[in-house]
């Protein structure tokens, strides 16, 4: 697992201390980037060569300052059209600390206006796969925690035409012998667009070898300053690319960028922003009078999950989303009655749980993340006595769902129906037609499926196996004693600190039933899970004497899949998808090479359970990267892991369909 750099300011630059090099050149490093990298793969002439839409990405070997990124962004805002977007994709296995990072973009006070709002959202990092979006989403950042040669080998450009130019930086060969391997240079290779170029500092035997091995055609040209030479290059020989599963290949992107969305909850939300900020026209239809009505209106929603040592493909999608998260909030809503990050509290009720707690804050996540703290740490972070320590999220808090959703179908791109209940979806001239009790509600060549269970009532996606599991969370008022209470604690349930003189807490989960009238036999499990999780808080709201039948709360359905992960990505025809792979039901292990029967534009975005405030702003992204093009926002494995045709797919090999 990665860690953090370590630096050594004592000369006014940062250095490395794990490698013994600078980051960027003593003279002039942003000179040196913009020699080394940028005029060298010809940008400022192909960022002006781009039309309305075209999206120009770039990839690099070493994010460390972002002072190349921060570079490629300002020439980039200079010279592209408007309507064109840039893709930049690093990897970093020693992020910086935030505070190494405001000092290290200090020194260039003229790329202030690019690098404040790369700080204003930067963070600690966890390993795995890291979405930012910038210029009202004209810019995307997508950076990969780990080593290089780990994580480009997952990069997803299956949607995309690959990698146009290449930042091959890093430290010096001599001093990160690790990275400068063949399999980087053949993964630079798989990766690239036709006629990409690469630029790279060194003239080094090594990797100009490799380089040309790969299928590149590589030339030394004057270097920048002291370095009399490096080395640029383009693809030449593009490589055979191997056997894909080819029902997890997505579509080809529309050429219309017109959706429908259907579902107002945070799914629906987060599609038709990620969508409009990539300059989509997008209705999104609600069928109660206002969005965020089911399980996104809850008062309060916390964000936080429980996490997995061995980093399983939900605990790295979670990771991936909860920074994600904490981004967009942080751009779209101000901290106070819309959501507050004060720390995430998750209690050791018992020796197995402890346990596994331990084992994760050893799996080499950042202690800004989370870290194990004691009873007495706990307490005097939470405000309230507490007889158990836990993990300390740091970073994490309460939101008001409500408040979030809103914000994000807020953009002028977006137009919202409400009363708007579409009961059928049907194909029609090369559109997607939403009817309601009422006829035709509206029309789009794209249409995304994001109405949780409800998704199943659709004819393309009747088979999807989503599981309804309702959900009740009760809201006793706050007292003198209980105000006193300043992080979430969690538990078998949770409990957050005050809102408009309020503590939510809850939720229960029942799942044969089908009644959203809130009951007070909740209310009293609620309060009995309260009364176990934090016994003075408890006490400081009435004790025993709290009655639960004066409680207020509300009552949800919960969507959730077989496996637990969302299901995120394009539709295909169930029984022509059955059809054309029939032979997995003989050989798991065969490779057939027929293309996915996809049901043109339409797509699913649903089963995000309890976790929606983490994963369902991130499933925006995800399927925004398919529908326009781009490199997705977290590796190839996680974007099978999340892909409808999961569940298909494993019947046929199970030999069930």
């Amino acid at each position: 697992m990665s860690h953090h750099a370590e630096l050594d300011w004592s000369e006014g630059l940062p250095a490395s201390t794990h490698f013994g090099d600078v980051y960027f050149s003593r003279a002039s490093g942003l000179a040196e980037t913009r020699h080394v990298f940028l005029d060298h793969n010809r940008l400022p002439e192909r960022f002006a060569a781009l039309t309305t839409g075209d999206t120009f990405t770039i990839a690099e070997t070493g994010f460390g300052t972002g002072l190349n990124f921060l570079a490629a962004w300002q020439y980039f805002a200079a010279h592209a059209p408007a309507g064109a977007r840039l893709s930049f994709v690093s990897v970093e296995k020693y992020p910086l600390a935030p505070a190494d990072l405001i000092r290290a973009l200090a020194l260039w006070p003229e790329l202030a206006e690019y690098a404040t709002p790369l700080l204003e959202q930067y963070d600690w990092l966890s390993p795995g796969w890291h979405r930012f979006v910038f210029d009202n989403g004209r810019v995307t950042l997508t950076l990969a925690v780990g080593d290089a040669l780990s994580m480009y080998p997952q990069l997803d450009v299956r949607s995309n035409h690959g990698v146009d130019a290449w930042f091959l930086d890093g430290f010096a060969p001599s001093k990160n012998p690790e990275m400068w391997q063949q399999p980087l240079f053949d993964q630079m290779a798989r990766l690239a667009a036709p006629g990409a170029t690469f630029a790279t500092f060194t003239s080094a035997g090594v990797v100009r070898r490799g380089l040309s091995a790969a299928g590149f055609a590589v030339r030394k040209v004057a270097g920048y300053g002291h370095k009399r030479e490096m080395s640029v290059g383009e693809l030449s020989e593009r490589p055979e690319s191997g056997w894909q599963a080819p029902w997890y290949s997505p579509p080809a992107p529309p050429e219309t960028k017109t959706a429908l969305v259907i579902g107002g909850g945070l799914a629906g939300a987060s599609t038709a922003h990620s969508l409009a900020i990539r300059g989509w026209q997008v209705t999104l239809l609600e069928r109660h009078g206002a969005l965020a009505q089911e399980a996104s209106g809850n008062p309060q929603g916390v964000l936080y999950t429980k996490l997995s040592a061995h980093f399983t493909p939900l605990t790295q999608l979670v990771l991936s989303g909860y920074g994600y998260s904490l981004r967009t909030l942080a751009k779209l809503l101000p901290q106070g009655e819309a959501w507050q990050r004060c720390g995430v509290l998750q209690l050791a009720q018992d020796a197995d749980t402890a346990a596994k707690q331990t084992k994760l804050a050893e799996a080499g996540l950042p202690t800004e993340v989370l870290r194990t703290i004691d009873a007495v740490e706990a307490s005097a972070l939470a405000g309230i006595a507490l007889s158990d320590g836990g993990l300390w999220f740091g970073q994490g808090g309460w939101v008001n769902p409500p408040a979030l959703v809103n914000a994000l179908a807020s953009h002028p791109n977006i137009r919202v129906l409400t009363h708007a209940g579409v009961l059928k979806l049907k194909r029609s001239n090369d559109e997607w037609c939403a009817l309601g009790e009422q006829g035709e509600l509206a029309r789009a060549p794209v249409a995304v499926l994001a109405s949780a269970a409800d998704t199943r009532a659709f004819d393309a996606t009747a088979d999807l196996p989503l599981k309804r599991i309702r959900g009740q969370v009760s809201v006793a008022p706050a007292t003198a004693d209980s105000r006193s209470l300043k992080t979430v604690l969690c538990g078998e349930g949770y409990v957050s600190p005050t809102r408009d003189g309020a503590h939510c807490f809850g939720a229960s989960f029942k799942f044969d039933s089908d009644d959203l009238s809130a009951n007070v036999e909740e209310h009293a499990e609620n309060l009995a899970m309260l009364a176990d999780l934090a016994p003075a808080l408890y006490d400081a709201l009435g004790g025993a004497a709290l009655d639960p039948a004066a409680l207020t709360g509300r009552a949800a359905f919960r969507c959730t899949s077989p496996d637990y992960l969302p299901i995120i990505g394009p539709v295909a025809r169930s029984e022509a998808l059955a059809t054309t792979y029939r032979e997995l039901g003989n050989d798991a292990k065969a490779q057939p090479d027929t293309a996915c029967p996809y049901e043109p534009g339409l797509y699913a975005n649903a089963a995000h359970g309890s976790r929606g405030l983490i994963t369902a702003p991130l499933s925006g992204e995800i399927l925004a990267a398919q529908l326009n093009g781009e490199v997705a926002p977290i590796g190839a494995a996680l974007m099978d892991a999340v892909h409808p045709n999961r569940f298909a797919i494993r019947r046929l090999m199970r030999r069930q369909g």
